[in-house]
This record gives C-alpha cells, sequence and structure tokens, in this order.
C-alpha cells in the first residue's frame, strides 16, 4: 500500500508492457474514501524538435502515423534512451529523421500531452545554426521533409499541424521565450535537474 497524492494504491498488476508503452491497473482508495480502479498508461519519454534555419523557415517532418491512421506534419521527434539525455535523443532524432546537425540548442521546457490516464512527458528543443547531411530514418519511418516559414506552420496549427507536442513548440518559438541549451548549466537533462 502506497500513497499517490490524495488516493491510496493497494495493488498494481501490469496488463501490457512492451519497449514503448507499459499499461497498468491499480487497485485504489479514491480520494472520497471508495475503493476502485483506475488504469494508466505510459509512454517512453519523448523529445519533439523544431529545427529552424537563419531565414526562420521550419523543417518539419510529414509521414503517415499508424494510431492516428493519417499522414501528419510535425516536428522531428521520438523517444529517450534509457542512457541519453533529452538534448542527446533531441540531436540524434534530428540526424536521423532530417539529416540535420545543429550548432545551436534551445531547451524550450517540457509539456506533458496528457495527465490524466496517459504519462508521456515529452522535452521540447528548437535547432539552429543547420548543416545538413544525410538522413537515416529507422525502418518504421517513410519521411518527406518539409519547410516552410515559420508563419505559414503557425497558421497550420490545429488542421494540418496537430501533433501536440509540435504545436507547442512552434508556438513556443514563435513567441521568442526560449532557454538556451548551449549554456552549460542547461545542457543536462531537464528530468534530472
Amino acid at each position: 500500500m502506497r500513497k499517490h497524492g490524495p488516493w491510496i494504491i493497494h495493488q498494481t498488476c501490469e496488463v501490457y508492457s512492451d519497449p514503448w508503452i507499459e499499461v497498468s491497473r491499480d487497485e485504489v482508495t479514491r480520494p472520497d474514501g471508495e475503493l476502485g480502479s483506475y488504469a494508466t498508461i505510459r509512454i517512453k519519454r519523448g523529445v519533439c524538435v523544431i529545427a529552424m534555419d537563419e531565414a526562420r523557415n521550419v523543417h518539419l517532418t510529414k509521414e503517415f502515423h499508424y494510431a492516428v491512421g493519417r499522414t501528419t506534419i510535425e516536428g522531428v521527434s521520438g523517444g529517450i534512451e534509457d542512457d541519453e539525455s533529452s538534448l542527446v535523443a533531441a540531436e540524434r532524432e534530428l540526424a536521423e529523421e532530417l539529416g540535420w546537425r545543429a550548432a545551436r540548442w534551445t531547451h524550450l521546457g517540457q509539456i506533458d500531452p496528457f495527465t490524466s490516464s496517459v504519462c508521456s512527458t515529452v522535452d521540447l528543443y528548437l535547432a539552429e545554426e543547420l548543416v545538413q547531411y544525410a538522413a537515416a530514418p529507422e525502418g518504421t519511418e517513410l519521411i518527406e521533409p518539409v519547410s516552410m516559414p515559420l508563419p505559414d506552420a503557425i497558421a497550420l496549427i490545429g488542421h494540418e499541424i496537430t501533433h501536440g507536442p509540435s504545436c507547442v513548440a512552434l508556438l513556443m518559438v514563435a513567441l521568442q521565450q526560449p532557454r538556451h541549451a548551449n549554456d552549460p548549466s542547461q545542457r543536462e537533462d531537464p528530468a534530472d535537474a
């Protein structure tokens, strides 16, 4: 038995687990004192990167995504491996998916796209001072690079750009209120701070 905010968890049963997702069901005492159960999904922590060149064009990805069953436009996104900081994961994903390397990184913050039944924290980054190399996407990724001026990307939010972390990151870039990851004190994994 353990306390979890105003809830008490009596027992946890793992329903499903793979390298990306864990589904569990807790037997609980609810905040109102009644007994019940609560199912949660944990998705591997991830990153979302908005790559922007000197002309303020953003470089995004266009790809069919299995869960939503359609092609979406979004920032470079992927999971953080166990041995990586979020910045290292962001650098790796940008190189793999679009073939870009960036000399300047800005950590824009963290978001929780869902908070009631899904735990899926995402670190947001802005990548600038870009140099093009060859992309090396994973076997599950058929990525088409998409480039457009930042205002055009902002105008697509809510209809063509619906990926939550990408929407938030684009808006944060447009507001230009980032923290700089090139500051050595900001280069460590924000989750470890």
